[in-house]
């Protein structure tokens, strides 16, 4: 009773004390993960801590369904349009990308160490994929505005990726336990079962949950409890049947956050809540589980294998992968820089000790680095990369005081409770005048705590409570209605400068961007719209921030509606970083 008493104090102790001291040490800019991994250090045997933890059973259990959760998370907050827009580049760099890396970090193991062929591969294989919690968490974290295609293809591979790192480990595992290689169609043929089996039992789990919230009614507070038992039950259920656990979590998340269910507000807060709590736990008994005095002899190949993976094989790998889909120079450098690490390789590097394999502790040690490497030299400087390769767009309108009121699938709208900011665009009409977005409607407004009759309302003032009928795609126009219109932009970050010095619709002709800005455009193409040679030009779905050159000057993506681009800004003088004039020169792409 004791002892379970100790454990629980500990545990909880070290939770409350990783939150606070990740809180505080945000200021600084040192990554949350950083901080987790860095106090189960000092818990650990080698620190002032002193607990010895050795349980690699239950590390490997715990992180499984931790990362389970987080997937599940992450595939939440995914939208069907975002993947639909990246799956091409998202999949090669999950699949062809994992393999590449990996591949490439054995040919550097392998020179650097006493490591065999095999025994390489198994290093590149465990440190091969991006880590999904680090990405979504440290993307999410700085609040980065990134491009869409960029910050979509980063939280999809990451989201994908894991099932083929861990198919690589566990097929070496094997091979280096059992010592006879299975057959290439045998391992085809599990690896297709993994992923095709994986996606199938996810769906069908998504599908079902769905159903499940808007066909049985339970207490609001059941439906996150509901939600984490359905993730946990599908990722075994998939395990089972041997398919990948990881791929059926991910997809069935993406499913549940992209259809009408009810409790979806709830379950959203919970689930970011408990990935928090998976992150949290993740790191800290990965540090309690590390034991740097042991790991002194593999300091020197452990950090030459981590800098060679982040500057040299992630790139490549990267590069190989995107340039097919025309991914430009400044996209491939940010993502090649993105490919952070996190508690997976730690994680993976656990089954070669749960197996037995020969010198498992040099793939733990390797992993190590890798992930500390990655979370300081990564994670630190995911803000300046972004600005460095001119990814980063200006931060979206601050929304308002606002809170969900789900009405499940009865209605297809929802119910918005919003403050009325200072000097917000809605106050500057007349109440009956403003202009609510389609299908929305004010049901009431409440003034110093009283209901206001809204026949007699003359106009909105600061500081009064509204309910708003809204389609829930509608909910980010409404913030708009109701936000501050002038937010202080935070230090560092750019403004509407990167859109260049002018703003045009992008219905003019280019014919008329000529005669206005001088621009020379060949005849042919004087009477087609800046919409339609941007759409031509770039031969993929337009996002926001995207650019095109039109001679001498340079037409950016502005704004988007629908699938139609209807603004854009006008650089007359784009200066082309010198890192990627240097590439052009090279290499004669982009």
């Amino acid at each position: 009773m004791s002892q379970a008493n100790n454990i629980l104090f500990i545990a909880s102790l070290l939770i409350l004390v990783s939150i606070f001291a990740g809180s505080a040490s945000s200021r600084f800019g040192v990554p949350f993960l950083l901080v987790f991994l860095g106090l189960g250090l000092l818990a650990g045997v080698d620190g002032p801590g002193g607990i010895e933890f050795s349980d690699f059973n239950l590390t490997y259990s715990v992180g499984s369904a931790a990362l389970a959760i987080i997937l599940f998370d992450g595939g939440l907050r995914t939208k069907f349009t975002t993947v639909k827009l990246v799956a091409g580049p998202a999949l090669g760099l999950a699949t062809v990308g994992v393999v590449l890396t990996a591949t490439l970090v054995a040919v550097a193991t392998h020179w650097i160490t006493n490591l065999g062929w095999l025994e390489s591969f198994l290093v590149g294989a465990i440190v091969g994929s991006t880590d999904a919690a680090a990405v979504f968490f440290l993307l999410n974290v700085r609040g980065l505005a990134l491009q869409k295609r960029v910050s979509g293809t980063l939280e999809v591979e990451s989201g994908i990726n894991d099932p083929m790192a861990i198919f690589l480990t566990m097929a070496c595992v094997e091979l280096l336990s059992l010592g006879q290689p299975p057959s290439n169609l045998a391992l085809a043929a599990q690896f297709l079962a993994q992923m095709v089996g994986g996606c199938l039992i996810g769906a069908a789990g998504g599908f079902a949950l769905v159903a499940l919230f808007n066909r049985v009614p339970v207490a609001g507070g059941l439906y996150p409890i509901v939600a984490m038992a359905a993730t946990l039950l599908i990722f075994s259920g998939a395990h089972f049947v041997q398919a990948s656990g990881y791929i059926a979590v991910y997809v069935a998340g993406l499913v549940l956050g992209n259809r009408r269910h009810r409790g979806a507000q709830v379950v959203l807060r919970f689930f970011d809540g408990l990935s928090w709590l998976g992150q949290i736990v993740m790191f800290l008994l990965l540090g309690l589980l590390m034991t740097p005095s042991e790991m002194r002899p593999d300091i020197v190949p452990g950090v030459v294998v981590a800098i060679f993976l982040i500057v040299v094989a992630r790139p490549l790998a990267v590069a190989l992968c995107l340039l097919p889909f025309r991914y430009t120079l400044p996209e491939i450098g940010f993502i090649s820089w993105v490919g952070l690490r996190g508690a997976v390789p730690i994680f993976l590097a656990t089954i070669p000790v749960l197996f037995g394999v020969p010198n498992a502790g040099i793939y733990v040690s390797i992993a190590f680095f890798c992930v500390v490497a990655s979370l300081l030299l990564q994670g630190w400087t995911i803000g300046v990369a972004a600005r460095l390769f001119g990814l980063e767009l200006p931060p979206p309108v601050e929304a308002p005081t606002r809170t969900d009121i789900d009405l499940g699938n009865a209605l297809d709208r929802d119910i918005a409770s919003y403050r009325v900011e200072p000097n917000c665009i809605a106050q500057g009409y007349n109440y009956a005048e403003i202009p609510l977005p389609r299908r929305c409607r004010i049901i009431t407004v409440i003034r110093d705590g009283t209901v206001m009759d809204r026949s007699k309302l003359e106009r909105l003032e600061a500081g009064d409570y509204l309910l708003v009928l809204a389609p829930p795609e509608q909910l980010f126009s409404l913030d708009r209605l109701f936000a501050l219109p002038d937010r202080k932009r935070r230090a560092n970050v750019p403004g509407d400068e990167v859109f260049g010095e002018f703003t045009i619709p992008a219905d003019t002709l280019l014919g008329s961007l000529s005669a206005m800005y001088g621009v020379e455009v060949e005849a042919r193409h004087r009477e087609e719209t800046i919409n339609a040679y941007i759409r031509r030009r770039l031969r993929h779905a337009a996002v926001v921030g995207d650019r095109v050159r039109l001679g001498p000057v340079e037409l950016i993506v502005r704004e988007i509606k629908g699938n139609r681009i209807t603004l854009v800004g006008l650089e007359l003088e784009p200066e082309e970083h010198p890192v990627v004039r240097r590439f052009r020169q090279l290499f004669r792409f982009g």
